[in-house]
């Protein structure tokens, strides 16, 4: 498990979906240890173009492009990240780090 790996996920979190997809953006250090959850912003089919969410797609394993919504993280338990979809490449994991940022107000 690896950070910007994306995992499709069983009804997480009560989502009114059956399943959503996730990108880990956890510290690879938390990923590691034995902690049991990661934090992961959700993906959605549609998104709005803000500068906190990115667009991603077949690229990285999706269907179609979605987009990562890096206002709305969720801490996920490591054992429902089963369902392994695809990994960001390092540009955009440059670009998750950027929106992850302006989500967070971090300089």
């Amino acid at each position: 498990m690896k950070r910007g790996e994306v995992y499709r996920v069983h009804r997480p979190n009560d989502d009114p979906k059956l399943f959503r997809s996730y990108v880990i953006v956890s510290r690879q250090t938390l990923i590691d240890s034995r902690f049991p959850t990661v934090t992961c912003a959700p993906i959605f089919s549609r998104g709005h173009g803000f500068s906190t969410q990115i667009l991603i797609g077949i690229n990285e394993g999706m269907k179609h492009d979605s987009w990562v919504f890096c206002d709305n993280l969720v801490s996920l338990y490591k054992t429902d990240l089963t369902r392994f979809v695809g990994s960001l490449s390092a540009a955009r994991i440059a670009e998750l780090d950027r929106a992850l940022k302006i989500a967070l107000e971090l300089t």
